[in-house]
């Protein structure tokens, strides 16, 4: 039997309020304290957290760590101000606690009115069912976690006698949230999440040559079954051995083929930013002023979907107890959306679409992407690379930078090829894709039927969420690439 958003709630409210001989009162009397003195928002969020990592690193354990982390913040927000208190303790006395620090902050520690407003929440009605609540261990004993990376290290080793280094590491966590707001919000979620990553050195043709592949999402270990572990060592080895044989890269402006899965990297961080509410409502994206207009090539639709099963930045509901959700927000070309935390959505008027994350209790949430990617089109892969006299084939990226405000970005390729009438050639090095977002997309000119997500950290305001990235393999017009070649 599937369990529904009012299970959820009634788990959380278990592991975080009972456990802790809080109630429902205590939370409504929190919350009408942060009103006290007026305002237009407050809340209280509640997590407790379990955090279990390990590292392989040539062929032995190197470091083991288990830790759990618990606490409540507060909230109150008037206008575009916010105050925030946050304590390591969960229980009645703490909720008096950052109430009142976040009320003083709010009234700038001047004798407001009292306003007497009361609040009565209510547990929401329904959540996006995008993952289940399990334990993200699922059961598997610390010999069984070692085993699995092992078998990365045996798997790595057996492809090519040139893998010469090998290190594995994985990550199980498990985070029960609860959130209560002056809204009337109440709700719950249990978040299992599970990440495996594999970096491989290759040595010959007196070179090294490093690469490296993740995987992992909101399920249980019990799914990374062999075919996922071998996919992820075959990628991780591809790329450091196609390196081993690589060629400078050749600079200049030219056609690029973007490989399916983690490329869309690049879409996330040269337009997904910019087309977050709070940037918009600063006035500080290069999107600005832009709804309904075409800011992307025809057949180019942008969404952002946390309710994609079993994702890495799925959410059954967002760190303000709004159901998890798909937004459209680039359709056919034409900017049609934007994603909005509460704040923003209430300053703009605008739609919430449960885009409010926090990295911690002891973190504000703020407008953030959840699974982003570029859908589908109508083109097969090898069909896109064919239609390229010159340019490159960009397979991985290992990481790049942008600038919300100008658009502007650079990524570097971790995996790329030439394409030479019509076919991929020699491994190339050092290519770096240079332009500006919303230049970007308009020159699209094919998007392939090969979508695939690959996994990631978001880093935003000094705070960092997971993520899903991902797009189908795409053709890109007029692309400035910094080469060592140039």
């Amino acid at each position: 039997m599937s369990l529904t958003a009012a299970d959820r709630l009634a788990q959380a409210q278990e592991q975080l309020l009972a456990a802790n001989d809080v109630d429902i009162a205590m939370l409504q009397n929190g919350l009408s304290s942060l009103w006290a003195r007026g305002g237009d928002y407050g809340d209280l969020y509640f997590e407790m957290t379990t955090r279990d990592t390990w590292a392989l690193e040539r062929g032995k354990v190197a470091r083991a760590a288990f830790a759990i982390s618990q606490g409540i913040g507060a909230r109150a927000v008037t206008g575009d101000n916010t105050a925030f208190a946050y304590s390591s303790d969960i229980s009645g006395k703490a909720i008096d606690a950052v109430t009142a620090a976040a009320r003083a902050m709010q009234s700038h520690g001047q004798d407001a009115a009292e306003t007497g407003r009361g609040v009565e929440i209510k547990g929401v009605e329904r959540d996006s069912q995008a993952y289940s609540t399990i334990e993200a261990a699922g059961g598997m004993d610390t010999i069984k976690k070692v085993a699995l990376l092992r078998k990365l290290d045996d798997l790595a080793r057996a492809i090519d006698p040139r893998i010469t280094e090998v290190n594995a590491q994985l990550a199980v966590e498990d985070s029960t949230i609860l959130v209560s707001a002056t809204d009337g919000t109440l709700a719950g979620d249990v978040r299992p999440q599970v990440r495996i990553n594999i970096a491989v050195m290759a040595e010959g043709n007196a070179r090294r040559a490093s690469g490296s592949a993740g995987g992992g999402g909101r399920f249980s270990l019990g799914e990374l079954d062999e075919a996922r572990l071998e996919k992820l060592v075959r990628k991780a080895t591809s790329i450091a051995l196609t390196n081993l044989d690589a060629i400078p890269s050749p600079a200049g402006e030219m056609t690029v083929v973007l490989g399916n899965g983690f490329p869309g990297v690049l879409l996330h961080e040269a337009v997904g930013h910019g087309l977050e509410g709070d940037f918009h409502r600063k006035q500080e994206s290069v999107f600005n002023g832009m709804m309904g207009e075409r800011i992307a090539a025809p057949g180019v639709t942008v969404v952002d979907d946390a309710t994609v099963p079993g994702a890495r930045g799925s959410l059954n509901v967002d760190d303000e107890g709004v159901a998890g959700q798909r937004t459209v927000l680039i359709e056919d070309g034409r900017l049609v959306g934007l994603m909005q935390d509460k704040v923003s959505a209430r300053i703009m008027n605008d739609t919430l679409t449960g885009n409010g994350r926090r990295q911690s209790y002891a973190d504000l949430p703020m407008t953030r992407m959840t699974n982003t990617f570029l859908e589908s089109g109508p083109y097969d892969p090898q069909e896109i690379i064919g239609s390229v006299k010159n340019g490159i084939y960009a397979v991985e990226f290992s990481g790049g930078t942008v600038d919300i405000t100008s658009g502007q970005f650079n990524f570097s390729a971790e995996k790329a090829f030439l394409i030479e009438d019509g076919k991929i050639t020699a491994p190339i090095e050092g290519a770096t894709l240079i332009g500006v977002g919303n230049e970007a997309l308009r020159h699209i000119s094919m998007i392939g039927n090969d979508l695939e997500l690959g996994i990631g950290f978001c880093g935003k305001n000094g705070q960092t969420v997971p993520v899903t990235v991902g797009q189908p393999t795409i053709r890109m017009d007029q692309v400035v690439v910094g080469g060592a070649g140039a």
